[in-house]
Order: structure tokens, then C-alpha cells, then sequence
């Protein structure tokens, strides 16, 4: 008798290996720098590339929980009001006379508190759309932020608070250390974990996770709290770079998050995605807007060249899949 031997592994491909989106992108990233090279010659030096890391990672730590949320197959466009919210409240409560540490406390609770509703309202009222939710909370949220602060700034932060924003440690600013940080933690938590591994599963079929005994109402919280939490912490650093707030910040950062998941090959059908691929499109987009900013190319421009790339990223994987479906027909 025949011993059969069942498996889930694939042999290794070196073809399917190098046809990797994450490929592609590591070429686009060298294109990039190349034109950037060629289009202004201060570019390309360790101190400007090392700068230009400051104007984008605020808005990055916001990509690493976007992932895992749209792997579940949801979407969080609150995000930008709840960075604006948690901003605007923790530099009221400074200049009431709060000590700033405390303030900076309240920021990050008020962020995973908005962060939190929107995971209750989505698992609470299942027949509505995490886009028609977040939606909603992101009217509430900016709409909040105009009642604290009306159109007014705010500002006046203590001298070490800028260390944040405009900080080193050594020779590398902060910030990137942080991402760096962060970025590892969540490439590990959905790479190397049981609940990343529902979070896919849940993203491929919710109804089949649910009936599998996964706790798909408490995962999705989890994902939507972690997402509010990133984007307090980004409101921390914004303001620090910024050296105040007003209820307008972060305007459009929803935008270009969703952007950047988009482009580093999440699937906006849920399931399916890496995080690398991510935090690759976060410097390809960053370092493409740095550069052409050095020779004034219009901002109408970039979103152009930003639309242009999220196109090819959506329809290369659509094209791969098509051409396996005629192969097996």
C-alpha cells in the first residue's frame, strides 16, 4: 500500500519569486531615484534623502493598521479627522494648563477611542459598509475638532516637544526609527501570528471564518481601535513637525494612505497582500514627491503620476489572474 503524503507547500519558483508584486516595486523605487538624480543634482545625498524621511512618515504610521484593515476586506477613511481630533484636543488641554505629557496621553486615548467606535459601529450594524461608517465618524470627528477649536490655531508647545517631529537620534531622525519599530512589529503580527492569520482568513471569507469559530466581531475591533491608536500617534508627531495644530490638519491624508495600500498590493477585495509591499510603496511615494517637489513640479502632476501607478497596481494582478483562468480552460 502506497503512503500518501498531504501538504500545503509548494515547491519553491525562482519565476514565481521574481514575479512578486513587491518586484516590481523595488524596480519602480530604483526608477524614481534615478529620475530624481537626474532632475535635481542636490538629491541625491545621505542628509537630504535622510530629511525628506520627516515630511512623510507622519502620515505612514497610519499605513501599517490600513493594511490590516483592508486585508479584512474593510476600509477607514476617519482616519485623517481622528489625527486632526486627537491633535486639536491634546493642544487645547496644553494651553488650559494641562502638563503636555498628560496631554499627549489624552491624544493617544481619544484616538483609540474614536478608533474603537468605528469597530463598534461596523460589528453592531453589519448591514451598513465600514465606508459608510467611517464615513459618518469622519464628518463627526472633523466636525468635533471645529467646536474645540473653531478655525483658530493652537500652539506654544514646550521646546522639547519638537524633538518628535524634527529630532535625531545620532544621525537618523526619530521618526524613521519609530517606523522602523512599528513597522517590524506589524509585519510580524500579521506575518507571524495566529491573529494575523485570521485576518487573512476573515478577509478571503468572512461568513466561513465566523462559522469556524473565529471571533470575527472582536478581531475587526481590534484592527479599527489599532488603526485610531496609529493615527494619535501620528497626530503626535504632525504637530510636533508642525509646532501647532488647527481643525483643518491632516486634510486628505485618508487619501494618500489608502493610496500607498493600494500601491504596495493589498487587495482591495480583502485576503490577499503583504505588509513589505506596503511599507515599499511608502518611501517609492514619499521620495517621489520629495523629488519632484525640488524642481517644482506641480502638485497636480504627482497625483497624475500617483493615479497613473495605482491603475498598473490594480490591473497587473487582475491581468496574472486572467491569464491563469485561460490556462486552465
Amino acid at each position: 500500500m502506497e503512503t500518501r503524503i498531504l501538504t500545503n507547500k509548494r515547491d519553491f519558483s525562482w519565476k514565481r519569486f521574481f514575479l512578486q508584486w513587491e518586484w516590481m516595486l523595488v524596480v519602480l523605487f530604483i526608477a524614481v531615484n534615478i529620475m530624481n538624480m537626474n532632475l535635481s543634482e542636490f538629491y541625491w545625498s545621505y542628509e537630504s534623502l535622510r530629511d525628506a524621511t520627516m515630511t512623510f512618515l507622519d502620515k505612514s504610521l497610519i499605513v501599517l493598521p490600513m493594511v490590516l484593515v483592508m486585508i479584512l476586506g474593510d476600509i477607514d477613511i476617519s482616519v485623517a479627522s481622528i489625527v486632526a481630533l486627537s491633535s486639536v484636543i491634546m493642544a487645547d488641554l496644553y494651553n488650559s494648563g494641562v502638563p503636555m505629557p498628560i496631554a499627549m496621553i489624552v491624544c493617544l486615548l481619544i484616538g483609540t477611542l474614536c478608533g474603537w467606535i468605528n469597530g463598534l459601529l461596523i460589528v453592531k450594524f453589519k448591514e451598513l459598509s465600514s465606508v459608510i461608517v467611517t464615513l459618518s465618524t469622519m464628518i463627526i470627528y472633523r466636525g468635533i475638532a471645529y467646536i474645540v477649536l473653531e478655525d483658530q490655531a493652537s500652539g506654544q508647545f514646550p521646546d522639547w516637544f519638537s524633538f518628535l517631529g524634527w529630532g535625531y537620534v545620532g544621525t537618523i531622525p526619530f521618526i524613521l526609527i519609530v517606523f522602523a519599530v512599528f513597522a517590524v512589529l506589524s509585519s510580524l503580527l500579521l506575518h507571524r501570528t495566529t491573529f494575523g492569520r485570521r485576518v487573512y482568513a476573515m478577509g478571503s471569507n468572512m461568513t466561513a471564518s465566523r462559522f469556524s469559530g473565529v471571533q470575527v466581531d472582536k478581531i475587526r475591533i481590534i484592527v479599527f481601535t489599532l488603526a485610531g491608536l496609529m493615527s494619535a500617534i501620528t497626530a503626535l508627531f504632525l504637530t510636533s513637525r508642525m509646532g501647532s495644530t488647527r481643525p483643518n490638519v491632516a486634510m486628505g491624508y485618508e487619501l494618500d494612505v489608502i493610496a500607498m495600500v493600494v500601491l504596495g498590493g493589498i487587495s482591495t477585495a480583502g485576503g490577499k497582500g503583504r505588509m513589505i509591499g506596503a511599507i515599499l510603496a511608502v518611501f517609492l511615494v514619499g521620495f517621489l514627491r520629495y523629488g519632484l517637489g525640488l524642481v517644482n513640479v506641480p502638485a497636480q502632476m504627482l497625483l497624475i503620476i500617483l493615479g497613473m501607478l495605482l491603475i498598473v497596481a490594480v490591473m497587473i494582478p487582475k491581468m496574472k489572474f486572467s491569464r491563469i483562468k485561460l490556462r486552465k480552460t
